[in-house]
Protein backbone atom coordinates (compact mmCIF):
# COMPACT_ATOMS: atom_id res chain seq x y z
CA UNK A 1 0.00 0.00 0.00
CA UNK A 2 1.69 3.54 -1.00
CA UNK A 3 1.73 5.91 1.65
CA UNK A 4 0.24 9.27 0.63
CA UNK A 5 2.88 12.15 1.00
CA UNK A 6 1.00 14.98 2.90
CA UNK A 7 4.02 17.15 3.15
CA UNK A 8 2.87 18.08 -0.58
CA UNK A 9 -0.41 19.26 0.33
CA UNK A 10 -1.43 23.01 0.20
CA UNK A 11 -3.59 22.30 4.17
CA UNK A 12 -1.51 23.20 7.26
CA UNK A 13 -2.66 20.29 9.05
CA UNK A 14 -1.74 17.97 6.24
CA UNK A 15 2.03 18.77 6.12
CA UNK A 16 2.27 18.97 9.99
CA UNK A 17 1.12 14.99 9.66
CA UNK A 18 3.22 14.27 7.40
CA UNK A 19 6.30 15.38 10.08
CA UNK A 20 4.50 14.06 13.16
CA UNK A 21 1.26 12.37 12.13
CA UNK A 22 2.84 8.75 13.32
CA UNK A 23 1.78 8.13 16.94
CA UNK A 24 6.08 6.67 17.42
CA UNK A 25 6.90 10.07 16.22
CA UNK A 26 4.58 12.22 18.65
CA UNK A 27 5.75 10.21 21.81
CA UNK A 28 8.91 10.49 20.95
CA UNK A 29 8.90 14.39 20.74
CA UNK A 30 7.00 14.47 24.34
CA UNK A 31 10.08 12.32 25.54
CA UNK A 32 12.08 14.61 23.96
CA UNK A 33 10.44 17.14 26.26
CA UNK A 34 10.56 15.02 29.12
CA UNK A 35 14.77 15.10 28.79
CA UNK A 36 15.44 12.17 27.09
CA UNK A 37 17.78 12.66 24.50
CA UNK A 38 19.72 8.63 23.83
CA UNK A 39 18.60 6.30 21.51
CA UNK A 40 18.36 3.81 24.60
CA UNK A 41 16.33 6.31 27.28
CA UNK A 42 13.68 6.38 24.13
CA UNK A 43 13.76 2.71 23.56
CA UNK A 44 13.28 1.86 27.21
CA UNK A 45 10.79 4.70 27.57
CA UNK A 46 8.78 3.52 25.09
CA UNK A 47 9.26 -0.10 24.32
CA UNK A 48 9.75 0.31 20.77
CA UNK A 49 11.51 -1.99 18.27
CA UNK A 50 15.11 -0.92 17.52
CA UNK A 51 14.79 -0.50 13.81
CA UNK A 52 11.15 0.97 13.99
CA UNK A 53 12.96 3.87 16.44
CA UNK A 54 15.58 4.59 14.30
CA UNK A 55 13.24 5.26 11.32
CA UNK A 56 10.91 7.29 13.52
CA UNK A 57 14.01 9.52 14.24
CA UNK A 58 16.03 10.11 11.13
CA UNK A 59 12.42 11.20 9.69
CA UNK A 60 12.30 13.99 13.00
CA UNK A 61 15.70 14.87 11.95
CA UNK A 62 15.26 15.11 8.19
CA UNK A 63 11.99 16.88 9.39
CA UNK A 64 14.11 19.53 11.11
CA UNK A 65 12.59 18.88 14.37
CA UNK A 66 15.40 16.68 16.28
CA UNK A 67 19.27 17.00 15.21
CA UNK A 68 21.24 13.85 15.69
CA UNK A 69 24.66 14.91 17.53
CA UNK A 70 27.61 12.29 18.24
CA UNK A 71 28.52 12.77 21.91
CA UNK A 72 30.98 9.17 22.23
CA UNK A 73 33.29 8.13 19.33
CA UNK A 74 34.21 4.75 20.72
CA UNK A 75 31.50 3.20 20.23
CA UNK A 76 29.93 5.88 18.49
CA UNK A 77 26.81 7.29 20.21
CA UNK A 78 24.24 9.74 19.32
CA UNK A 79 21.76 12.27 21.51
CA UNK A 80 18.47 13.28 19.70
CA UNK A 81 17.73 17.01 20.46
CA UNK A 82 14.92 19.20 19.84
CA UNK A 83 15.25 22.22 17.50
CA UNK A 84 13.88 25.60 17.41
CA UNK A 85 11.57 24.04 14.88
CA UNK A 86 10.75 20.57 17.13
CA UNK A 87 10.53 22.90 20.12
CA UNK A 88 8.16 24.94 18.65
CA UNK A 89 6.01 21.74 19.02
CA UNK A 90 5.57 22.23 22.70
CA UNK A 91 1.87 23.98 22.65
CA UNK A 92 0.23 21.07 20.25
CA UNK A 93 1.88 18.02 23.03
CA UNK A 94 -0.60 20.92 25.97
CA UNK A 95 -3.17 20.16 23.55
CA UNK A 96 -2.79 16.96 23.55
CA UNK A 97 -2.68 16.42 27.17
CA UNK A 98 -5.59 19.24 28.05
CA UNK A 99 -7.74 17.03 25.43
CA UNK A 100 -6.90 13.42 26.34
CA UNK A 101 -7.58 14.76 30.58
CA UNK A 102 -10.73 16.58 29.54
CA UNK A 103 -12.01 13.43 27.03
CA UNK A 104 -10.30 9.66 27.41
CA UNK A 105 -9.84 10.29 31.53
CA UNK A 106 -12.50 8.74 33.42
CA UNK A 107 -9.93 8.05 35.87
CA UNK A 108 -8.66 11.43 36.29
CA UNK A 109 -5.62 13.12 34.77
CA UNK A 110 -2.70 11.06 34.96
CA UNK A 111 -0.16 13.94 33.27
CA UNK A 112 -0.78 18.03 34.17
CA UNK A 113 0.98 20.81 32.97
CA UNK A 114 1.80 23.02 36.09
CA UNK A 115 3.65 26.43 36.47
CA UNK A 116 7.92 25.34 37.13
CA UNK A 117 8.02 27.23 40.33
CA UNK A 118 4.50 27.29 41.64
CA UNK A 119 3.56 24.01 41.32
CA UNK A 120 0.24 25.29 40.15
CA UNK A 121 -2.01 23.24 37.21
CA UNK A 122 -2.37 25.39 34.28
CA UNK A 123 -6.01 25.67 33.10
CA UNK A 124 -5.29 25.64 28.93
CA UNK A 125 -6.87 27.78 26.34
CA UNK A 126 -6.09 28.76 22.82
CA UNK A 127 -5.80 32.74 22.90
CA UNK A 128 -5.11 34.98 20.08
CA UNK A 129 -2.17 36.62 20.24
CA UNK A 130 -3.26 40.28 18.75
CA UNK A 131 -6.58 40.56 20.70
CA UNK A 132 -6.35 38.44 23.35
CA UNK A 133 -9.58 36.94 23.10
CA UNK A 134 -9.74 33.08 23.66
CA UNK A 135 -10.64 31.39 20.65
CA UNK A 136 -13.63 29.03 20.27
CA UNK A 137 -15.45 27.51 17.82
CA UNK A 138 -18.19 30.32 17.78
CA UNK A 139 -16.03 33.16 17.16
CA UNK A 140 -13.33 31.68 14.84
CA UNK A 141 -13.52 29.78 11.81
CA UNK A 142 -11.17 28.74 9.01
CA UNK A 143 -11.05 30.81 6.05
CA UNK A 144 -8.08 30.73 3.15
CA UNK A 145 -4.95 32.34 3.75
CA UNK A 146 -3.16 34.46 1.18
CA UNK A 147 -1.34 31.20 -0.81
CA UNK A 148 -4.39 28.91 -0.71
CA UNK A 149 -4.95 26.87 -3.75
CA UNK A 150 -8.15 27.33 -5.62
CA UNK A 151 -9.44 23.37 -4.10
CA UNK A 152 -9.14 24.86 -0.81
CA UNK A 153 -10.89 27.93 -1.57
CA UNK A 154 -13.71 26.22 -2.89
CA UNK A 155 -13.75 23.76 0.03
CA UNK A 156 -14.35 27.13 2.53
CA UNK A 157 -16.95 29.09 0.36
CA UNK A 158 -19.22 25.56 0.19
CA UNK A 159 -18.96 25.64 3.66
CA UNK A 160 -19.31 29.44 4.11
CA UNK A 161 -22.67 28.47 2.61
CA UNK A 162 -23.79 26.16 5.71
CA UNK A 163 -22.24 29.17 8.17
CA UNK A 164 -23.53 32.39 7.45
CA UNK A 165 -21.91 35.57 7.72
CA UNK A 166 -18.27 34.82 8.60
CA UNK A 167 -16.29 37.86 8.52
CA UNK A 168 -13.16 37.86 6.79
CA UNK A 169 -9.70 37.87 8.20
CA UNK A 170 -8.30 41.24 8.26
CA UNK A 171 -11.82 43.40 7.83
CA UNK A 172 -11.73 42.97 3.67
CA UNK A 173 -15.24 41.55 4.06
CA UNK A 174 -18.23 39.07 5.13
CA UNK A 175 -18.11 35.33 3.55
CA UNK A 176 -21.44 33.40 3.38
CA UNK A 177 -24.81 33.15 1.44
CA UNK A 178 -25.47 35.95 -0.90
CA UNK A 179 -21.49 37.37 -0.30
CA UNK A 180 -18.54 36.96 -2.64
CA UNK A 181 -15.53 34.88 -1.21
CA UNK A 182 -12.05 37.25 -0.66
CA UNK A 183 -9.47 36.32 -3.20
Amino acid sequence: MKHTDFGQMPCPIARSLGKVGEWWSILILRDAFYGLSRFDEFEKSLKIAPNMLTRRLAGLVAGGLMEKRQYSARPPRYEYLLTEKGRAFKPVLLAFVAWGNEHLAPEGASLLVVHRETGQPAEQILVDKVSGRTISDEDYVFAPGPAAPEVMRARLREVSQRVPFIKHPGGNGVVGPGHNQPQ
